[in-house]
């Protein structure tokens, strides 16, 4: 009696050489139709191959518009977003009437969002994939999609700030104290309601501190009393700041080294 696992096989490999054999033949008919049934059966990517050998035989026929829907579909089922976005723009400009063409425009911009790479990495891919959510959000705002793009746009904005961010504070890492005072002044200038602006803020204020106890005794009070309006600062908007137990803990060590400081100096008056 034949186990279950090996009927299993043996139907496996049947369906595979009925597949290769209509991929070999002419039958383009016959392609079309089960091209449209790997698709209906989430086999995307028999689906795709079978489509994109049938394209160019239903090109100008009114077949053309479903297949090649299906076609930039079955790309982007298979995450092949690069190809997909391409067969998408190729829907949309040769069928700008089309049913479908809101979902195709739709589509074509989230494949460039699954193309946008890591944020350590260079962010030309991030742009954009913005620029085509963007111009999405701005071609359909009443869209079902247009939330899901918004969000995307969000995801998309966070990554290019946590770029900047990180840049930002490896200066603080190298010990390039002046460069991470400025390099986070510009990023919280430039990305004002950042998520990351608390730990900004956080990161010039332990640049400040690293050059303000180590200065020379000339300078340190002026520097230590900008530390001391940096603290303030911080507290003033994040009075539970997540770096609060640091942030107290040095000031303490700031404001007794003013007291020395001012001391110091009465009596050398």
């Amino acid at each position: 009696m034949i186990s279950f696992y090996v009927l299993g096989v043996i139907l496996t490999l049947a369906s595979c050489s009925d597949y290769q054999k209509l991929l070999n033949s002419d039958d383009t008919s016959e392609k079309y139709k089960q091209a449209e049934v790997y698709y209906s059966n989430g086999e995307y990517r028999k689906a795709n191959r079978l489509f994109e050998q049938i394209v160019p035989k239903y090109r100008g026929k009114p077949q053309a518009q479903r297949i090649i829907f299906f076609f930039a579909d079955s790309y982007f089922q298979t995450k092949s977003y690069s190809l997909a976005a391409y067969q998408y723009e190729n829907f949309i400009k040769t069928y700008p009437k089309s049913e479908r063409i809101q979902e195709a425009s739709f589509k074509a911009a989230k494949s460039y969002y699954f193309q946008s790479p890591t944020f350590s990495l260079d962010q030309e891919e991030t742009y954009e994939a913005i620029e085509k959510l963007q111009l999405f959000i701005n071609l359909y705002p009443n869209s079902e999609y247009a939330p899901e793009a918004n969000q995307m746009i969000a995801e998309l904005q966070e990554k290019l700030e946590k770029k900047d961010f990180e840049i930002a504070k490896q200066y603080y890492t190298i010990r390039d104290y002046r460069a991470a005072i400025k390099a986070n002044d510009n990023f919280i200038a430039g990305f004002p309601g950042t998520k990351f602006r608390e730990e900004a803020l956080y990161t010039k204020f332990l640049s400040l501190y690293e050059i303000a106890t180590n200065s020379v005794l000339s300078k340190k009070e002026e520097r230590l009393k900008e530390l001391q309006q940096q603290y303030e600062l911080i507290l003033r908007y994040y009075p539970e700041s997540l770096f609060l137990k640091d942030l107290n803990d040095k000031i303490e060590k700031v404001n007794k080294e003013l007291e020395q400081y001012n001391t110091t100096t009465s009596l050398s008056k």
